[in-house]
């Protein structure tokens, strides 16, 4: 088993482990005296993982409920937050119990959410089931949902009190959606880490070395939120291709592109402009591209630039009349540029 501990605020620990899932509730037991646990789960995980995670939790002495809602983007809206709190109330939940988010980000931001604002905050535990969502969103705090206006507008920074990640459960993702992890892990890549750059490059199979990249990436994550918890400015290199990424997931209603996806379109289009610019190492661009096109992942998108820049307006990096985007200095290597919102359009113009 591998350990990474995120120390600071409310220090937790991650753990790594082929068929960690099996015993869950041993690793969980031993962070929490809590006698209640509520399982908030999918339509799609809960029928595969939902009984094993079940099973451990009672066999260590907890008493355990289940709530279920829709799978997918277009249920993170806080109508379904609202659902997940009425279970915590009708599940007799107190201050001492705990939630456990068994699922993809998706699952994991909005019940990291509900317990963060339920009772004014109790305790939850992750178990991201998704590779995206094991290498990015189950670490750092970042909970949340969607609004109207735009991706994850409403949310709190949340600890859980431990991760359990089980790469064995990558194994029953359809190929798209494991490509679709493989979005994030090109950006880990490309800010911070030039060696795990040209491991993805050169690797013949993925899948042999999973285990090590889930936990290279981790590590990345865990550095970058030590350093800044509430994303005031390191944590925002994380957010490299998001700004175009979240914007183009509003404008297809959360029905086109998935978000690993969407990344890999937005770090390749801002790279072609900040190349012309002058603010990357030129062929960077054709290094992103050429990952991208080994895992599968799109390199163009559709839309019209004009109303994915008002999308871009809500965008939680906007400081007044400027907005804080993450540029790639060459591979490894990443930084922000306060960039005017008046000339946001014509920049994305150029990479598209």
């Amino acid at each position: 088993m591998r350990k990474i501990t995120v120390s600071g605020k409310d220090e937790y620990e991650i753990l790594i482990k082929s068929g960690i899932l099996g015993s869950c509730g041993e690793h969980i037991r031993k962070v929490t005296s809590a006698s209640r646990a509520l399982i908030i789960s999918d339509t799609n995980v809960f029928p595969i993982y939902g009984q094993t995670v079940v099973a451990s939790l009672e066999q260590n002495g907890f008493k355990v409920a289940s709530h279920i809602f829709p799978a997918g983007e277009a249920s993170k809206n806080l109508a379904t937050v609202e659902g997940m709190i009425k279970a915590l109330c009708e599940n007799e939940l107190s201050r001492n119990d705990i939630v456990v988010a068994l699922g993809g980000g998706v699952t994991g931001d909005m019940a990291g959410f509900a317990s963060a604002i339920y009772l004014r905050g109790i305790n939850f535990v992750g178990i991201p089931t998704t590779l995206l969502s094991q290498v990015d969103s189950s670490v750092g705090g970042k909970t949340g949902c969607d609004l109207t206006f735009g991706k994850n507008l409403i949310g709190a920074f949340h600890n859980p009190k431990l991760v359990l990640i089980d790469p064995e459960t990558i194994k029953t993702l359809p190929t798209r959606y494991k490509n679709d992890g493989m979005g994030e892990i090109v950006k880990y890549a490309l800010i911070k880490s030039e060696e795990l750059y040209n491991t993805l490059l050169n690797c013949k199979n993925i899948d042999d070395i999973l285990t090590d990249v889930i936990y290279t990436c981790v590590d990345i994550k865990r550095q970058v939120v030590e350093n800044d918890f509430t994303e005031k400015g390191e944590r925002m290199l994380l957010n490299f291709g998001h700004t175009l990424a979240h914007a183009i997931e509003k404008y297809e209603n959360f029905c086109g592109l998935a978000h690993g996806e969407a990344v890999g379109v937005g770090m390749l289009c801002i790279t072609k402009t900040s190349e012309k610019c002058g603010e990357t190492e030129v062929g960077t661009a054709e290094k992103i591209e050429k990952l991208l096109n080994k895992f599968s992942l799109p390199t163009t998108f559709s839309g019209k630039t004009e109303e994915l820049v008002n999308i871009m307006l809500y965008d939680k990096k906007r400081r007044g009349d400027s907005i804080n985007l993450v540029l790639c200095e060459k591979v490894g290597k990443s930084y922000v540029k306060p960039f005017p919102i008046s000339k946001l359009g014509s920049f994305f113009v150029e990479g598209k």
